[in-house]
């Protein structure tokens, strides 16, 4: 994959240390790992970099009983919220690279508190994770530096939200300007609808302070894709692209969850698309949050709806989706620590990331109930007679007897290969059908977009 460097943007600060940091890490041949999350994504991610001949040994804090079960992890039952005891144990433990896998701890301030303390930290500062944290502040970063986006308005005031949801009409879209899990967006098809959403977040506090503030939106139709590139403030790597499932049911129907499945690559991304949005929404963001002060360094993920050839920005993450990390981490054909060394060293454009040409889809198995009210604590068995795919835990953990049983609403990870997503479809769900958990819930058809294209193509070349 090419690496695209933009002279324009600014250099993240803390680098001079990283830099310093890095030739310790190179002159002893090896770092310590720390991976900060729990999830099916910090499960791939510490996957992933564990097998790189860089990583002397990966902890996990705190993990879970997917990845104490990979060779070269060991989990740790830190308390990530307090962000000294994280430093402690780094400068304790020897760790030469952190990589923050979920959104809160870096809008709390991690990666500032880390890279302050000397250590080289994969993850955007507090002002620079504002992009995820703040919907408002995101907007307003497309508004000022050009990038293609929904037209918008911000509200603290449910009266004037309602007027501008009757001027503007439906369907439209109400979302929570603060961190809601993935679950403070209504796409409301009626302004009766939307008005409710407005109740609900302003007034109610369904989704308590994320809601304080909101971003009413104009609706936009088309394709939605995932597309990720890592940022150092002053270069920038595409990966490849992926496609989430938000909906909890089969069609896309229901309410959206935090995504329940996934593939990688998404057809709706062509090379002209992946040029448009890397010179206006990746570089422009990178350009716009050097020029507030705030140079972006982690990876940036861009949620996109793509309709008649061109991308729109529907939102910004500033970390590796979930789910579409685990299948970016079985395609990734690359030693990302070392990628991720480089890029905490500012030396992002010497990186060149490669791809397995294989397809990745990912199965997301809940708990029954989810994203509403779902039981905890049923025991999951079969897990090691999984042999076509790679099942990362999401939302687990083991009782007293030492079972592993569901501790989440997302709760397992099934993620396989394929030389197109009908085969990976096909072998992921050959998975699911090994595993033996009575509250399972999954969605029947993850992919249906790509397969529907392949069965397409297959039948004009018959013609």
């Amino acid at each position: 994959m090419q690496t695209l460097r933009n002279p324009r943007v600014g250099a993240c600060r803390g680098a001079t240390r990283s830099r310093a940091s890095l030739r310790v890490a190179a002159a002893a041949g090896q770092v310590n790992v720390l991976v900060v999350g729990s999830g099916g994504r910090e499960h791939s991610l510490a996957w992933k970099l564990s097998q790189s001949p860089l990583c002397s040994h990966l902890f996990c804090a705190p993990g879970n009983p997917g990845t104490e079960t990979e060779r070269n992890v060991t989990n740790v039952a830190l308390n990530v919220t307090k962000h000294s005891d994280v430093v402690n144990f780094c400068r304790e433990k020897g760790v030469g690279l952190v990589v923050v896998g979920p959104e809160v701890p870096l809008v709390a301030g991690l990666a500032d508190d880390l890279q302050a303390a000397g250590v080289p930290t994969w993850g955007p500062s507090a002002k620079a994770a504002q992009l995820e944290g703040s919907k408002a502040f995101m907007k307003d970063v497309c508004r000022k530096y050009n990038i293609p986006t929904a037209a918008y308005e911000k509200f603290t005031d449910p009266a004037k939200a309602k007027a501008f949801i009757h001027s503007l009409g439906a369907p439209i879209v109400v979302k929570a300007s603060g961190l809601a899990a993935g679950k403070g967006v209504v796409v409301a098809r009626t302004e009766e609808e939307a008005c409710q959403a407005v109740d609900d977040m302003l007034v109610h506090k369904v989704f308590g302070g994320a809601g304080d503030e909101l971003v009413i939106e104009e609706f936009l139709d088309g394709e939605e894709v995932s597309f990720f590139a890592l940022v150092d403030g002053e270069a920038a790597v595409p990966l490849v692209s992926a496609q989430d499932h938000k909906a909890v049911g089969d069609g896309d129907t229901g309410p959206n969850t935090g995504g329940m499945g996934a593939y990688s690559p998404a057809p709706a991304m062509n090379d002209t698309i992946h040029k448009q949005v890397m010179d206006e929404i990746i570089y422009r963001t990178a350009r716009g949050m050097a020029a507030e002060g705030a140079p972006f360094r982690g990876t940036l993920f861009a949620g996109l709806m793509i309709k008649d050839g061109k991308a729109k920005l529907l939102e910004h993450n500033v970390r590796f989706g979930d789910p579409e990390c685990q299948g970016l981490m079985a395609r990734c054909d690359s030693d990302l620590t070392e990628a991720m060394l480089r890029a905490t060293a500012g030396k992002l454009q010497d990186v060149k990331l490669l791809w397995k040409p294989e397809a990745a889809l990912t199965v997301v198995l809940a708990a029954k109930g989810y994203p509403g009210d779902y039981p905890k604590g049923s025991v999951i068995r079969g897990l090691e007679n999984v042999t076509t795919a790679k099942v990362f835990h999401a939302g687990t953990t083991r009782n007293a007897a030492g079972e592993v049983v569901s501790a989440g609403g997302r709760v397992l990870n099934v993620t396989a290969l394929g030389k197109d997503v009908a085969e990976a479809q096909a072998r992921a769900y050959e998975a699911v059908k090994q595993i033996q958990w009575a509250d399972a819930y999954y969605r029947s058809d993850i992919g249906w977009r790509a397969v529907a294209r392949l069965r397409e193509a297959a039948s004009a070349g018959k013609h």
